[in-house]
């Protein structure tokens, strides 16, 4: 009996042991897990739309209207008071993951604030995550009325298996009529203020309504998810849910879209600049000077950044000399873009599902050296798509994330405006950029890292994803590719493609460049068309600062991988340094530093 006793007495210790183990971040600990979940609550909450991506269906019959005051008013409050909270507690006394992970929501709460507060408001968008300005919320790209296009024509975040998610989807379309209401208001105070957009952008942007207003039903974006529907749903819902539809479509969207387009024809674009820049707006430099804190994380000015952008311009021209010369041609180095442009043997393709093909054999390719380079593998697969008809003359190449549970794959999206014009002299450096081992496989590893909080979970921090993405591209040799010099190349132009963007988007916000000397520096110096360049100046009008994120970025990455094989030397593991990089989630870059110079010196 005695010894009976000891037994249980030995199994309560233990098990008090195990609790004071499990419990040792207690209290303090405790209470910042409690933060971390309310957050990640809140940020589901005020972006139905990003939570929908991440597979919370819970707000999926609601769209956010961001740019309302209420709305603004409540965000204040919020992470006002989610600051608050963090500040009372003790940081000695967690661990090193949870005392960067409560940094990194620190600094999300702060640079939000900063945002809401600003002289030209920013606030966050559905769009991806991505800021937005109050009183110019509706741009030619990354603007709240192309992703919901986007989401209606179905096959993308909001799901049409059930009866309900099509009932959801009615719902939203209300929230987002009210949307394009409060839009129209908030830019006719732009208006008053001579906060306006470039008369350039909204023209493209008039461009893109005529679709939804003209289109008969049977053709209509919006009406797909109806063509397309599950046959686990029965007729008499078929047939209700198809009139629901034609009438949203009739009763709803299109007389919304004709009088946002009256108003953006009447009204706005009469009043709209002719600059480029934000510098020509009231207050627009000190807004540009927290766009570009926001998009960097970084301390640095937008004259630091134009110096550092023509610096990697220079150096990148060198390299890209050598590749000229290896490759055999003849001429100079524009003579050379002007070749890559128009040379019939990079726009082979004479269907778009063939652009589809190549990038598929790409990925084939790459899994053969994968795992000398990654140790890491995400369960989420993913599938090349082309981009909608309705955006691809004004879009670039992206990727939209799948579920959590990895039940709806992800999507690198693939412009194909004029198949006869595609060029095809960068696709491995688009494939590593945008899939793998980039956008898909860095966003699909931190949304499954059940070690992480779950608000660090979704998209977030541009720096840190963008920069992997473009630090992505340089790891081509090593995972097999680039054996075709003109794919090397590609490769080389790509990263100028965001050299320039630090000279170009600088140039235009914060020195007075105008939109033709952005185009016509780009021209100088890369080998992409010019109707994608025009395309991408016109998005650097629109967002400003968030171009800046890509170079920066790979090169505060590649300086950590730079700094580790030094000092590290024999011992220095490519596949654990970029378990390192990936396993925290998206991090400023001022956290990826600090972290992984702590590696690098238990390393040693």
């Amino acid at each position: 009996m005695r010894q009976m006793q000891k037994v249980i007495l030995l199994l309560l210790l233990i098990s008090s042991c195990k609790q004071e183990t499990s419990t040792s971040k207690t209290p303090t600990a405790t209470t910042l897990s409690t933060i971390f979940e309310e957050y990640y609550q809140f940020k589901d909450r005020i972006n139905p739309i990003e939570a929908t991506k991440g597979g919370n269906f819970e707000y999926n019959d609601y769209i956010a209207n961001y740019i309302s005051d209420t709305y603004q008013k409540e965000l204040v409050e919020e992470y006002t008071s989610f600051l608050n909270r963090l500040n009372e507690l003790d940081e000695s006394k967690l661990s090193k993951p949870d005392q960067l992970s409560m940094n990194v929501m620190k600094w999300d709460c702060e640079m939000k604030l900063k945002g809401l507060q600003s002289p030209i408001v920013v606030v966050t968008s559905p769009m991806y995550n991505l800021p937005s300005f109050e009183l110019m919320p509706l741009t030619q790209i990354q603007s709240l009325h192309l992703y919901v296009a986007q989401l209606g024509a179905g096959g993308s975040v909001h799901p049409f298996n059930t009866v309900k998610d099509y009932e959801d989807w009615l719902k939203r379309i209300d929230d987002y009529m009210v949307f394009l209401d409060t839009s129209i208001s908030m830019m006719k105070e732009g208006m008053t203020k001579n906060i306006v957009l470039p008369s350039v952008l909204t023209q493209k942007t008039i461009d893109q309504l005529e679709e939804f207003i003209s289109k008969p039903i049977s053709d209509h974006l919006f009406y797909r998810p109806i063509q397309s529907m599950p046959e686990g749903i029965d007729s008499k819902q078929r047939n209700r849910l198809a009139q629901e539809y034609a009438k949203m479509i009739t009763n709803k969207l299109r007389p919304k879209y004709a009088k946002l387009k009256r108003f953006l024809v009447e009204e706005y674009l009469p009043a709209c600049r002719a600059t480029a820049g934000f510098e020509a707006l009231p207050k627009g430099k000190e807004t540009y000077d927290y766009l570009i804190k926001l998009h960097t994380t970084t301390n640095l000015t937008a004259d630091q950044i134009h110096e550092l952008g023509k610096e990697e311009v220079k150096r990148i021209l060198v390299e890209m000399e050598a590749a000229k010369n290896k490759i055999g041609f003849k001429g100079n180095i524009k003579a050379f873009f002007e070749f890559i442009r128009k040379s019939p043997e990079q726009m082979p393709f004479k269907e778009p599902q063939e652009v589809i093909d190549n990038f598929i054999r790409i990925k084939e390719k790459i899994n053969e050296k994968f795992d000398q380079v990654f140790e890491l593998q995400p369960k989420a697969s993913f599938v090349v798509r082309r981009t909608e008809a309705f955006r691809e003359a004004s879009a670039s190449a992206e990727y939209v994330p799948g579920t959590k549970d990895a039940s709806r794959p992800g999507i690198f999206y693939v412009p194909i405006p004029d198949i006869a014009k595609y060029n095809k002299f960068s696709d491995e450096a688009l494939f590593l950029h945008e899939a793998i081992p980039g956008h898909h496989y860095q966003l699909s590893l931190q949304q499954e890292n059940k070690e992480l909080p779950k608000f660090l979970h979704p998209e977030s921090m541009g720096v840190f994803v963008e920069g992997w993405a473009l630090y992505a591209e340089s790891l081509g040799k090593e995972l097999g590719l680039y054996e075709d010099p003109i794919q090397y190349f590609g490769m080389l132009s790509m990263e100028m493609h965001r050299a320039i963007r630090l000279v170009v988007d600088t140039g235009m916000h914060s020195k007075g460049w105008t939109r033709e000397q952005a185009i016509q520096y780009s021209l100088d110096n890369e080998a992409a068309s010019k109707e994608s360049i025009i395309a991408e100046i016109e998005r650097y009008m629109a967002t400003p600062g968030q171009a800046l994120s890509y170079k920066m970025g790979q090169i505060k990455i590649r300086e950590l991988r730079t700094e580790a094989e030094m000092k590290l030397g024999k011992n220095f593991d490519v596949r654990e340094f970029h378990n390192q990089v990936l396993n925290s989630g998206s991090l400023p870059l001022v956290l990826l530093e600090q972290k992984i110079e702590n590696w690098i010196e238990t390393q040693r």
